[in-house]
């Protein structure tokens, strides 16, 4: 008896997980890449490394764009 009802649990989640792959599928066709949006755009990089060069504390800057120190050293060395 529980055989059966693990079988048919089993089916149930290979119907889940094919339509959930059919959905990122149709929504990559339409552009949607998925993720997190990125923070800051290439314009807001290009400030944000100006600030530190220019010798403002790190702290101030996050505190002004509302992030934590590590994202601002996250983007300033990714890019």
């Amino acid at each position: 008896m529980f055989h059966l009802f693990a079988a048919f649990a089993e089916f149930e989640r290979n119907l889940i997980l094919e339509r959930s792959a059919a959905g990122r599928e149709a929504a990559r066709a339409r552009g949607r890449l998925g993720g997190r949006p990125e923070k800051f755009s290439e314009q807001d990089i290009k400030l944000l490394k100006t600030l530190v060069e220019s010798g403002t504390p790190i702290k101030s800057i996050a505190d002004s764009w509302g992030v934590s120190r590590t994202t601002i050293y996250r983007y300033i060395n990714k890019f």
